[in-house]
C-alpha cells in the first residue's frame, strides 16, 4: 500500500489563526460549507478541503489551490456552520497569508499583516513628501504659498513636472511590475506537475478573462449569485452595490487623472488640449472628478456600515479588511478636503490636507501588491484559470 507522509507547517496555521482564521480547528468535516457554498462546483467543492488543508497546516496545498481565491466571501458557510469555524474567515485568512510572501520583498507585506507595522508604512511617503515639500518651500521662499493673485496652487509646493508625476509613475509602474510578477508565479503554483490534458474545444485565454471581468468587475453578477445560497435566517448584506460604487467611482477617478495628466503633458506640445489646474468648478472634468469622489465616499459608507453590522459571533473583520477601507477612506476623505479648504482660503489647512492626501494615495498604490487590491487581480488570474481547464 502507498504511503504519504504529511508534513504540517505549524507556523503556517499560527499565522492563519492570527490573521482571521482562529476558529478553523473547531472543524470536524462535516460539509455543511461546501453544500451551503453557492458557488462550489460539484468537482471540487470548497472550503471544506480548504479547511483541513489548514488545520493540517498544509500551506503548499492552499498556495496552490485555485478555489482559495474563487470565495466571495458571502458568509453564508460561516453561517450555517454547527460548530463556529468560520469558513468564510479561514478563507480570507489563508489568502492574507499567501499574498503577503507572493511578491519580494515579503518585508512588506509582513508589515502590512499587523497594525504595528502601520507607522513605518505611513513614515516612508510622509518622509518623501516632507523633503520635497521642504525643496520646494527653499525655493519659493514659504512653505504656504499664494499666486500674485492670491490663490491657493498646490502645484507652487508640489510641482507636478518634477515631484508629483514622476515620484507618483514610478510608484504606480513598480507596483504594477511587482504585481504582475505575483500573477506569474500564482499561476504556476496552480498547475500540476507534467502535463495538463484539456478535452473539448477552446478558447483563448483573452476571452475568458473578458469573461471574468464582465462577470466580476463590470455586472458584479457573482454578488448576486451569492444570494442565491440556501436561507441562513440570519440577515445578509449584499456587499454588491457597495463594490459596483467603488469599482466605478476609481474608473472615473483614473479616466480624470489621465485626461488631467494628458493635458498637461500633451498641452505642452498642443496647446488647444492644453488643462490647467485648479480646474473651475463647472469645468466637465472637475464635475466628473466630484461625482467619482461622491461615489467613492458613497461606496465607502455602504462597505464600512455593513461590516460593523455583521454578526460578530460567525463573521470577524481582520486587520487587511480595515486597513484597505481605511486607506480609501482616508484618500477620500484627504482629497475632499483639501479642495474644500482650498476654495475657503485656509490656506494652512489646504496644503497640510493635501500633503496628507499624497502620502495617502502613495500608500494606496506603492503596496498594492500586499492589500486587497492586489487580491483583486490575484482573483482575477485563478478565475481565468480554473475557466481555460474546464470550469465555467
Amino acid at each position: 500500500m502507498a504511503q504519504c507522509a504529511i508534513k504540517p507547517d505549524v507556523e503556517f496555521v499560527r499565522e492563519l489563526q492570527e490573521t482571521g482564521g482562529e476558529s478553523l480547528k473547531k472543524c470536524y468535516q462535516c460539509a455543511t460549507c461546501s453544500v451551503a457554498c453557492p458557488l462550489s462546483p460539484e468537482n471540487a467543492p470548497y472550503p471544506r478541503k480548504e479547511m483541513v488543508w489548514a488545520s493540517w497546516g498544509l500551506k503548499d496545498k492552499l498556495m496552490g489551490d485555485a478555489d482559495l481565491w474563487l470565495c466571495h466571501n458571502c458568509g453564508n458557510c460561516s453561517d450555517l456552520c454547527p460548530r463556529g469555524a468560520k469558513p468564510a474567515d479561514m478563507m480570507s485568512a489563508a489568502r492574507n497569508v499567501i499574498y503577503r510572501d507572493l511578491v519580494e520583498p515579503t518585508c512588506v507585506g509582513k508589515l502590512m499583516s499587523s497594525p504595528s507595522g502601520l507607522p513605518v508604512l505611513f513614515a516612508v511617503p510622509a518622509l518623501l513628501w516632507l523633503v520635497v515639500w521642504a525643496i520646494r518651500a527653499s525655493i519659493v521662499g514659504a512653505w504656504f504659498p499664494r499666486t500674485a493673485d492670491g490663490r491657493i496652487v498646490f502645484g507652487q509646493i508640489f510641482y507636478g513636472d518634477y515631484t508629483i508625476d514622476p515620484i507618483f509613475m514610478l510608484t504606480f509602474f513598480g507596483a504594477l511590475f511587482l504585481i504582475g510578477r505575483g500573477a506569474v508565479k500564482l499561476w504556476k503554483s496552480f498547475k500540476p506537475e507534467g502535463k495538463l490534458a484539456v478535452i473539448g474545444k477552446q478558447k483563448c485565454w483573452l476571452w475568458h478573462l473578458w469573461d471574468v471581468l464582465w462577470d466580476e468587475v463590470i455586472t458584479h453578477k457573482k454578488f448576486s449569485d451569492c444570494e442565491a445560497g440556501p436561507d441562513t435566517g440570519k440577515t445578509r448584506y449584499n456587499r454588491q452595490f457597495g463594490h459596483l460604487l467603488l469599482v466605478y467611482s476609481f474608473c472615473i477617478l483614473a479616466f480624470v487623472t489621465a485626461v488631467v495628466a494628458g493635458g498637461h503633458w500633451i498641452g505642452k506640445v498642443w496647446p488647444v488640449v492644453s488643462i490647467e489646474t485648479p480646474m473651475p468648478l463647472t469645468f466637465p472634468v472637475k464635475l466628473l472628478a466630484n461625482l467619482g469622489a461622491l461615489m467613492l465616499l458613497a461606496g465607502l459608507a455602504v462597505l464600512t456600515v455593513r461590516r460593523f453590522l455583521q454578526d460578530k459571533e460567525n463573521h470577524g473583520s481582520s486587520w487587511h479588511d480595515w486597513y484597505f477601507l481605511g486607506i480609501i477612506w482616508a484618500v477620500a476623505l484627504t482629497g475632499v478636503l483639501s479642495q474644500c479648504f482650498r476654495l475657503a482660503d485656509c490656506v494652512t489647512l489646504a496644503f497640510m490636507v493635501y500633503y496628507l492626501h499624497l502620502v495617502f494615495v502613495w500608500m494606496l498604490f506603492a503596496y498594492l501588491p500586499w492589500t486587497k487590491l492586489g487580491h483583486f487581480v490575484y482573483r482575477t488570474v485563478a478565475l481565468v484559470y480554473v475557466r481555460m481547464y474546464g470550469r465555467s
